[in-house]
């Protein structure tokens, strides 16, 4: 099975992608526990704060002792010397916040899933161009929300969306309704001030809620 297949089969069994965003490796792999036990398998690191690439590369190569089945990705992919720089510390896939033809044109080359941001139809037809059939929505509240996914949605029916931004517990549900959306992120399954005091057991509690509402509104 390849790497895009993996991902997948794991989002369509928890159609949800929570934000790790953690510059701590030991940190990150606590949460990254929590998660997997909450039914979270999908995981995104997101570079923006001083050693999240060594957060990312220590949940990489620490998958066996944090659970079966965790699929490790890298999250605010700024430029192709990251993208490249994520890939050989473990990444699986990569989400960039806006649309680079070259650090797409460099994970298709080295068969890396990569979800590039967009919020206008000229990007996702410029993402289709580039022969991808998945990209992220973002900032997904702000660039229009539900009604914006089912517009372009309607015109490029080829296309897949993981809208990140804005995304919470309670409207979730509104978002994997749609048909299009192939799964939602969100950093409100990790929030600061419980990862800060440890409370790893709320984490898994908000994962385990989040994969209730995501398969509610899937049925």
């Amino acid at each position: 099975m390849s790497q895009a297949d993996s991902i997948s089969a794991a989002l369509a069994a928890a159609p949800v992608v929570p934000l790790v965003d953690s510059g701590d490796p030991d940190q990150a792999v606590a949460t990254a526990r929590a998660l997997l036990e909450g039914g979270l398998a999908v995981q995104e690191v997101v570079l923006r704060r001083p050693g999240a690439l060594d957060a990312m590369r220590s949940m990489a190569q620490r998958r066996a002792d944090i659970g079966e089945g965790l699929i490790v990705g890298a999250g605010t992919v700024l430029t192709l010397e990251q993208a490249k720089a994520v890939h050989k510390a473990g990444a699986e896939f990569i989400v960039s916040p806006g649309l680079l033809d070259e650090i797409v044109h460099y994970c298709m080359d080295e068969g890396l899933p990569v979800f590039p941001g967009t919020a206008t139809a000229s990007e996702v037809q410029r993402a289709h161009a580039l022969g991808l059939r998945a990209v992220k929505f973002f900032p997904a509240s702000l660039a229009g929300g539900v009604p914006m996914l089912k517009a372009l949605s309607s015109v490029f029916s080829a296309m897949r969306f993981m809208p990140t931004g804005g995304i919470s517990a309670a409207n979730l549900h509104e978002y994997l309704a749609l048909p299009g959306v192939i799964a939602c992120g969100g950093s409100w399954l990790t929030p600061r001030e419980v990862i800060a005091a440890g409370d790893y057991d709320a984490v898994t509690g908000l994962a385990r809620e989040a994969v209730a509402i995501a398969r509610a509104a899937r049925d």
